[in-house]
């Protein structure tokens, strides 16, 4: 089956325009970075995340108590917007989570390499949801994407989103493994044309991580796969976004690109760990490790 992504859509990318926009946003990062309500913008956007092979179900009780007792301690400061986690920590996290607008998010499908037999991708897709998760981050068939057949990594996304239903699916383009930026605008076409309702940039497990490249072109891709379908679809810088630049720099990017349409969470998140923590501590002028284990005294 011929896609023909490259008819539909504009696959190539003018890395001189690209590199030249991201440097122009850049010199304005570190002012918009003083200001306190853009933090916690940035912070409302966060998927807390924890992707350790070392957790345990303490530790995933441990994200769903601190995020429902967030507000009493910052009442001034807006939720995350999910916890994101292991399919072995979601029923921990459900148990826990009191929060009614945060979501709970797992990985799943074979995360982080996706190099699993289909039927187990769906069936761990299915379970997920089953346990209690509002949504799936799972990440292309990387062999096959590399290899050219697009047809497969499409069909199992396809059937993937099937598998959902009304649940959102994250679609991981690990864009560090990706030769090139026309390779990370394709993958973001072929995962948007097979029904991602998100699209994300790493699993956070390998470098590069989120880059502000491949951010840029993951834009320029969801812009206009909207002005030709119709259709809005999320975006999700994860993996290597630590101090508070780091997310000013991925928003203004967004915003520059997407507009103000998609400066919420319904559309844009933040997959970071030790991100929120360092936001919290700019905001509030004080070293903040409400998120950190030790805070929490948990032990894994």
């Amino acid at each position: 089956m011929n896609l023909s992504l490259d008819e539909k859509f504009n696959i190539d990318v003018d890395e001189d325009f690209v590199k030249k926009s991201i440097d122009t946003i850049k010199s304005k990062v570190a002012e918009r970075a003083k200001d306190k309500e853009q933090l916690k913008k940035c912070f409302s956007l966060i998927d807390l995340t924890t992707l350790n092979s070392t957790d345990s179900l303490e530790r995933g009780e441990m994200f769903g108590e601190r995020v429902s007792k967030f507000q009493e301690n910052y009442p001034s400061i807006p939720n995350v917007a999910a916890i994101c986690v292991y399919p072995s920590l979601v029923n921990a996290v459900r148990q826990s989570l009191t929060a009614k607008d945060v979501k709970i998010a797992s990985v799943a499908a074979g995360f982080p390499a996706s190099q699993t037999f289909i039927d187990i991708k769906l069936s761990e897709c299915q379970m997920c949801l089953e346990m209690g998760a509002d949504e799936i981050d799972v990440v292309i068939s990387l062999g096959h994407f590399l290899a050219g057949d697009y047809f497969t990594v499409f069909s199992e996304l396809q059937q993937i989103k099937e598998v959902a239903g009304d649940s959102q699916v994250k679609v991981i383009l690990e864009t560090g493994a990706l030769p090139s930026l026309s390779d990370i605008k394709l993958a973001s076409f072929l995962a948007m044309e097979a029904g991602a309702d998100f699209i994300k940039t790493s699993t956070g497990k390998m470098d590069p991580a989120a880059t502000p490249e491949a951010l840029f072109v993951m834009c320029l891709a969801a812009k206009e796969f909207h002005e030709k379908t119709g259709k809005m679809v999320g975006i999700k810088p994860a993996g290597g976004m630590v101090n508070s630049p780091d997310s000013v720099l991925f928003y203004m990017i967004v915003e520059e690109i997407l507009g103000e349409k998609w400066l919420n969470n319904t559309w844009l998140r933040f997959g970071a760990s030790r991100l929120a923590d360092n936001l919290l501590s700019d905001i509030t002028g004080e070293k903040v490790q409400y998120f950190s284990a030790s805070a929490a005294g948990a032990k894994y």
